[in-house]
């Protein structure tokens, strides 16, 4: 038999931390969601991931113009350029210390970095440049006293703005250009969030960590920018009178001349630029924080983004809220709260009407339609977590439970969540679909365990235990008449009728957890299989007879027991590695496998104890037949 797996997608999270970036057409979202990177069409309402991993969670990315190219780094600085066509890996490079913007030159040609104190200006591998060796360092501009935290381009990609912590906008050139100079752009008062320049300008405006919103106007248009001119077409001819005087055949008199002359010239170039040169003002300061009704003393300005076509400026804050403000009149349009906990990242498609949002604190990624105000995509992870899951039969969902108490329901076609059930208030310990798919049972910590209908989207019935039990494991029989399910702290199991919600049976005997049990497959039979830690699995005619069970003693604590789909059989995994099989009829063992011959992984760096140690830890903690 062979088993060629491909890695299709990453379910149970949509994002966890860093920018959100959206595609040159604006109907996908890319997402870094841990170590791997996940693109969302919001068209036609699917996910991918991406077959690339990073050995840390990736922080910062940033998508080329054309949209072929995305450049990912992680948390440890650690960078990967990733083509969108064959979805691979082509270069990579390391910044050794985090990151914490990056952008592309609207040209493609060019990455901007902020790291530590420094901008990096990296050339970009591709048909931008017409090379494709491994990325150039081409330019490192250190003169920045506070770490960098953001950069922008011209729409020419002449000149690029940095922002940083010690509340200072600078400005800097790849290019040579004799009306340019490095310009600081100062009195911010906190922290810079977003430098924005206009469309085809040079005029900027830098919104701060504490919600102040600054314009400032550039004494230059884009297009009165002069390049230098090389030397060759500086040099002017020689004067008659001067070739008198200067014996033009010897060499040192020639080249003394000639740094004569271009100093001259240099000089007159200077004072005809410093008539012209480039400078800024600040034209206005507008406070954003008072569009917020509410009063927070600690408020804080988290992300923003503008769109410079449709003047549209969007900011998010530690709050949860965002606001979107129209930048000629500076009057606010749409202010909307949508979490509890800070917004990590915001960004708006190259339409205009799409925001993306993103949560770290819940892991939530919103796309929203500000004009029609309605949510394009809405998904939350689970807050802490997934503790449990299980395939629908048809394998079309997928259920999932959490520590944080949800239970939420997953289209592997598409990659989205589509329903989350949050009545339980614990831990939910396992799950189960209905044999005919249209309910799903949970077991949690809370002492209860629920059905969901999967119709309507409802908890409808709740099964509860004469006194308060911990349930850590929960079956349904093949019939989908009885539900049984086991106690983690009184080791016991219960038995209910689906049909009237009544408890059945309590079945007794066991002297330690019940951490999982299994009805038999075949419709016509009851047995019902408990494992426990006591080193026991017992066999049980549940409905029939609850008094008449096998007990078969095991080697160690059993972990997990499954049924072979014809019901004569059943296997259990141990924690010294074992997998177990017994005839359900005789109660016999009639196979074994050493499971810890297919455990064994090394030793890593950060183990504190040898790899032949560390395999006699190992065991299987979940059993499926095929």
């Amino acid at each position: 038999m062979r088993f060629n797996y491909k890695f299709s997608n990453v379910l149970g999270t949509v994002y966890r931390e860093g920018n959100l970036t959206f595609t040159p057409d604006g109907n996908s979202v890319i997402s870094p969601v841990g170590n791997r990177i996940s693109k969302f069409d919001l068209k036609n309402n699917t996910s991918f991931t991406l077959p690339v991993e990073s050995s840390h969670n990736y922080e910062q990315i940033a998508l080329s113009p054309d949209g072929n190219l995305l450049f990912a780094v992680n948390e440890v600085g650690e960078a990967d350029l990733i083509s969108l066509v064959s979805n691979r890996v082509i270069h990579k490079y390391r910044f050794n210390e985090r990151v914490l913007h990056l952008r592309f030159s609207p040209d493609g040609k060019h990455i901007a970095a902020c790291k530590l104190n420094k901008i990096f200006i990296l050339q970009t591998p591709g048909h931008f440049i017409g090379q494709f060796n491994q990325f150039a360092l081409e330019r490192v501009f250190s003169d920045i006293l506070g770490d960098t935290t953001y950069v922008a381009w011209t729409d020419d990609s002449s000149i690029l703005a940095v922002g940083s912590k010690d509340a200072t906008v600078r400005l800097y050139t790849i290019g040579n250009y004799s009306n340019f100079r490095p310009y600081s752009l100062t009195g911010h008062p906190d922290t810079v969030v977003g430098i924005f320049f206009e469309e085809n300008s040079l005029d900027l405006m830098v919104v701060t960590r504490n919600g102040h919103l600054s314009v400032w106007q550039c004494s230059l248009l884009l297009d009165q920018l002069t390049t230098v001119e090389s030397v060759d077409n500086k040099r002017l001819k020689l004067n008659d009178d001067e070739e008198d005087e200067i014996d033009l055949s010897k060499g040192e008199d020639r080249e003394r001349y000639i740094i004569n002359k271009e100093e001259k010239y240099n000089k007159k170039q200077l004072l005809l630029d410093n008539k012209n040169i480039l400078s800024y003002r600040k034209l206005s300061t507008h406070y954003l924080n008072d569009f917020i009704k509410d009063e927070h003393n600690n408020l804080k300005m988290t992300a923003a983004d503008y769109h410079k076509k449709v003047k549209i400026l969007v900011t998010g804050f530690s709050n949860g809220s965002f606001l979107i403000f129209e930048t000629v009149g500076k009057t606010l349009i749409h202010s909307l709260n949508i979490s509890d906990t800070s917004i990590s990242t915001i960004v708006l498609n190259n339409a205009g009407d799409w925001i993306a949002i993103g949560c770290k604190g819940h892991g939530q990624l919103l796309v929203w339609e500000w004009q029609s105000e309605t949510y394009v995509m809405k998904q939350q992870a689970h807050g802490s977590e997934v503790s449990c899951l299980t395939y629908s039969s048809d394998s079309v969902y997928i259920a999932t439970g959490g520590e944080d108490g949800k239970v939420k329901l997953w289209n592997t076609q598409s990659g989205f969540c589509f329903v989350t059930f949050l009545e339980h208030t614990s831990t939910v310990t396992d799950i189960v679909f209905a044999p005919n798919k249209k309910f799903i049972i949970s077991a949690s910590l809370d002492g209860t365990v629920r059905a969901f209908d999967l119709t309507r989207y409802r908890n409808f019935k709740t099964f509860v235990s004469p006194r308060p039990v911990q349930f850590s494991c929960v079956s349904i029989d093949s019939t989908g008449e009885f539900i049984a399910a086991g106690g983690q702290d009184v080791f016991e199991a219960y038995l209910w009728s689906m049909k009237i919600g009544k408890l059945l049976e309590v079945l007794s005997g066991h002297e330690g957890p019940i951490v999982s049990l299994a009805f038999s497959p075949t419709i016509s039979s009851t047995t019902l299989v408990t494992a426990s830690w006591d080193k026991t699995l017992r066999i049980w005619n549940a409905v029939e007879n609850a008094s008449d069970h096998e007990t078969i003693q095991l080697f160690a604590d059993g972990l997990c027991v499954a049924f072979r789909p014809d019901g004569n059989e059943v296997v259990v995994a141990t924690l010294d590695g074992q997998l177990l099989f017994f005839d359900v009829r005789t109660s016999t063992q009639v196979g074994s496998i050493e499971g810890r011959n297919d455990l064994g992984s090394g030793r890593t760096d950060t183990d504190l104890i040898t790899a032949k140690k560390n395999l006699q830890a190992k065991y299987n903690n979940f059993l499926f037949y095929n």
